[in-house]
């Protein structure tokens, strides 16, 4: 077999390698643990400043984790945690970042098509490394963007282990 046939006959072998790869796509996603601890630590954080809020982890296909719905929040704040959570994952952004883009008109108009998505502060994006691997979503909160910074709160307690 000359050098031309044999580079060919690799690079054959190669690709079909790298096709069979491709019918498999893999995802991270936090553990059953972590998820729950950053909703619990995101609820007590809320607690503290006196509001009753709910937290919800979900994956990056969508699929809730964890969820937690602190002593009296209302029965909204579950559903509003999911949608909150499920807009930042969709876009990939933190959702008080979306709020912000409203303001200046550059939000897409799926938003209020769309089910499951919320034009609302609370959502935020869950990242390994680069990868945004899921969302939690908080809800109840009054004002102030207390939502966003309870759900920040819930992951700064796990990131050391985000691993």
């Amino acid at each position: 077999m000359n050098l031309r046939a044999h580079l060919t006959a690799c690079a054959i072998v190669a690709c079909a390698g790298t096709a069979s790869a491709q019918g498999v796509v893999k995802a991270s996603r936090l553990s059953a643990s972590l998820a729950s601890e950053a909703v619990m630590a995101a609820v007590e954080t809320c607690a503290q400043q006196s509001q009753a809020v709910t937290a919800v982890i979900l994956d990056s296909s969508g699929v809730a984790q964890a969820m937690v719905r602190g002593d009296d929040a209302g029965i909204h704040t579950v559903e509003t945690a999911d949608a909150k959570a499920y807009t930042a994952v969709t876009f990939k952004v933190d959702t008080i970042e979306l709020v912000e883009r409203a303001r200046g008109g550059t939000v897409s108009s799926a938003i209020a098509k769309l089910p499951r998505l919320l034009l609302a502060q609370g959502g935020v994006v869950i990242k390994f490394g680069e990868e945004v691997i899921g969302a939690i979503g908080v809800s109840g909160a009054k004002g102030n963007a207390i939502d966003t910074q309870c759900a920040r709160a819930g992951l700064e307690r796990i990131k050391d282990r985000m691993k």
